[in-house]
């Protein structure tokens, strides 16, 4: 009597071996799609956040670029963050507090994470990790506190600047007083979001072009001094305008425009001093080769 075999479902085992993975992520969908979307309206709508428009699909793309690695998957601890992080949604979305809600959405992928493919596979992902991160906006009681000392000192390196190329300046707090016209140092001028995106495109470019930790960080850490030096010119540069051309220059296109074009040079700077980084690396690397 012939054996017979009977056929096997391939697409079915499949679909088995995939449906936990198919769950999970429904399950997060569920679980954290007001964060998501919330999110996604503040990067659209505030400016202070618009950073968050450009960073996070890079931070996909960057992850799917660089793929899986060979990891063994870390049930507890993944389970554990994941706990925690449908916690932190519930509670915060009882709170109505947007920060660490959307701070959850990123526990639960960092959990998921770790659960199917291990703490090698989130640390493989460490740039896109960093990069979702710093796409979060702060909270705003955050960033009053940190533009407030901005403003201030934008507005005495910018009088500063000023009283230099021989400018009449009477400084107030914020407020540059020239003859016959007032500059109001505002928290959109305070460099808070040139200094938030000079810091996200160091991280960027050091994590690209960098290959030592010493020098991302080194690079990171410059940024800041470029941003409010390139914020104090940008005082400078509205006060001398309106001064000496038209107080036109002060407001509207025109004011927008340098500010542009200062962030421009800004990012200039820090990409001449990525590369003076980068010759450095190499250096160190051919005297250790010898």
């Amino acid at each position: 009597m012939a054996a017979t075999a009977e056929p096997v479902s391939t697409p079915a085992i499949r679909l088995a071996d995939h449906s936990p993975v198919v769950l999970a992520a429904i399950a997060f969908a569920v679980l954290f799609s007001k964060p998501a979307v919330l999110l996604v309206r503040d990067w659209w709508s505030d400016p202070d956040a618009g950073h968050g428009l450009l960073l996070a699909p890079l931070a996909i793309w960057l992850a799917w670029r660089s793929g899986l690695v060979a990891a063994r998957p870390a049930r507890v601890s993944g389970a554990l963050i994941l706990i925690g992080a449908v916690l932190l949604r519930y509670l915060s979305g009882l709170a109505a507090e947007l920060f660490t809600m959307r701070l959850s959405l990123l526990m639960g992928a960092a959990g998921l994470v770790l659960f199917w493919c291990g703490w090698r596979q989130l640390l493989h992902w460490w740039l896109p990790v960093i990069l979702l991160v710093l796409s979060i906006p702060l909270p705003d009681i955050v960033t009053s506190s940190l533009a407030l000392p901005l403003q201030l000192r934008a507005s005495r390196w910018g009088a500063a600047l000023l009283e230099f190329r021989h400018v009449p300046v009477n400084l107030s707090g914020n407020v540059i007083q020239l003859p016959g016209r007032r500059l109001f140092v505002t928290e959109a001028c305070s460099g808070l979001r040139s200094l938030t995106a000079l810091l996200s495109l160091g991280v960027l470019v050091g994590g690209l072009w960098l290959r030592h930790p010493a020098g991302r960080i080194l690079l990171v850490l410059a940024a800041i001094p470029v941003a409010m030096v390139v914020n104090a010119f940008r005082v400078f540069l509205t006060g001398f305008l309106v001064y000496f051309v038209s107080p036109d220059l002060g407001e509207g296109f025109m004011h927008l425009s340098e500010g542009w074009l200062l962030f421009v040079i800004a990012f200039l700077l820090l990409g001449a001093f990525t590369w003076v980084v980068a010759g450095v690396e190499r250096w160190m690397t051919e005297r250790k080769a010898e």
